[in-house]
């Protein structure tokens, strides 16, 4: 059974950082394409970066310049480092993982097997 388990988020002030790491565990084959998701209260979920098992990343607009996302292959790990925060970026965040390249899962998000139950974070003012 896989597992995903997210944790480092928090409260923070607006400029602020914070890093989010995610573990899994059971199978190892199903990290080959990894992905931060986040949804706000009252909105849909969306992208905020994905990661390849080779490295190759993408990000969403909003994300890029500030986030960085990063993997750990020999110990199934997924980080998320977050900086220059704002309180637009409050929303709780999730990692996912599946056995397909990311291009797959950009079509649809929805389509990653596996989740984490999320980390909330809050951007003050």
């Amino acid at each position: 059974q896989v597992q995903l388990v997210e944790s480092g988020g928090g409260s923070v002030q607006s400029g602020g950082s914070l890093r989010l790491s995610c573990a899994v565990y059971g199978y190892t084959y199903v990290t080959y394409c990894m992905g931060w998701f986040r949804q706000a209260p009252g909105k849909g979920r969306e992208e905020v970066a994905t990661i390849e098992s080779d490295g190759n990343t993408r990000y969403a607009d909003s994300a890029k310049g500030r986030f960085t996302i990063s993997r750990d292959n020999a110990k199934n790990t997924l980080s998320l480092e977050m900086n220059t925060l704002k309180p637009e970026d409050t929303a709780m965040y999730y990692c996912a993982s599946g056995p397909r390249g990311c291009d797959y899962y950009t079509k649809a998000y929805s389509a990653f097997p596996y989740w984490g139950q999320g980390t909330q974070v809050t951007v003050s003012s």
